[in-house]
């Protein structure tokens, strides 16, 4: 058996209004594999969405905070760790890929831009050499 990658124990994501509280997501848990695929399915609503970003940390605070549960990643507890430590980690360890486009890259700034920008932050590499990447990459696909 391979070991586990992601472990999801008793995950609670809440959004905080005026009218109340809004359980998003209440005591989700389940575990990945290295080298397994899971699929998170349901009904529109339901929560899939708010898990995974709350997997990635990337849930809007406020209204919304994680409130209980463990997310452990490769052994480190994603939701004690810093903001420059889950920085770190988001784009380079783990990622997510949207389903909207839209939501991905920013229409205003060039693609290659984007892309290079992930690759200068994450691999710790120039800017001539990100965009040279970047085009390689665009270039395969």
């Amino acid at each position: 058996m391979n070991p586990v990658l992601l472990q999801v124990d008793d995950l609670k994501t809440y959004f905080f209004a005026d009218r109340g509280v809004a359980k998003a997501v209440d005591g989700v848990s389940f575990t990945l594999s290295e080298g397994e695929v899971v699929a998170l399915v349901g009904e529109s609503g339901c929560g899939k969405s708010v898990t995974a970003l709350s997997i990635m940390r990337l849930i809007p605070q406020p209204p919304g905070r994680i409130v209980g549960g463990q997310i452990m990643f490769k052994g480190q507890d994603l939701t004690t760790l810093s903001d420059d430590a889950m920085e770190n980690l988001r784009g380079n360890d783990i990622a997510m890929v949207f389903q909207e486009p839209m939501t991905s890259l920013n229409p205003v700034f060039r693609v290659g831009d984007q892309i290079a920008e992930v690759l200068e932050r994450h691999q710790r590499v120039s800017h001539g050499d990100a965009l040279h990447r970047t085009v390689e990459t665009l270039q395969r696909v």
